[in-house]
């Protein structure tokens, strides 16, 4: 059974291209959500095998929803993505509970690398 995934980040666009990538390597994207508010709501909705969640974004950052998403599921699998020059807040995220992070623009072999070490 195809593994599914939850969507997070305030671009479209690149939602699109992890959609992208995922749908043509055999993952199911049963969501997507523009904020973190969205990203907690849609977590709870579907209980997604992992989550992909941009750290900066309105209403909610990434960090915030992070940690909501930890709290009310503690096996939640969650790979962040972040620009160059976010490393302190890749580093709160991990400690937070993050599995592995990814960095945009995003490179098709590394987000799969990410996600299959992160699902083994």
């Amino acid at each position: 059974m195809a593994k599914k995934v939850l969507i997070v980040d305030d671009a479209a666009f690149m939602r699109m291209m992890i959609k992208d990538i995922l749908s043509k390597n055999g993952y199911e994207v049963v969501g997507e959500a523009a904020d973190g508010n969205q990203a907690v709501e849609k977590y709870k909705e579907f209980s997604p095998d992992l989550v992909t969640l941009d750290i900066t974004m309105p209403e909610k950052d990434g960090i915030a929803a992070l940690k909501e998403i930890i709290a009310h599921d503690g096996q939640a699998k969650v790979i962040m993505c972040s620009a160059m020059g976010q490393q302190s807040m890749v580093i709160d995220a991990i400690q937070s509970g993050a599995k592995d992070f990814i960095v945009k623009p995003f490179q098709a072999d590394r987000v799969l690398e990410a996600i299959e070490k992160t699902l083994a």
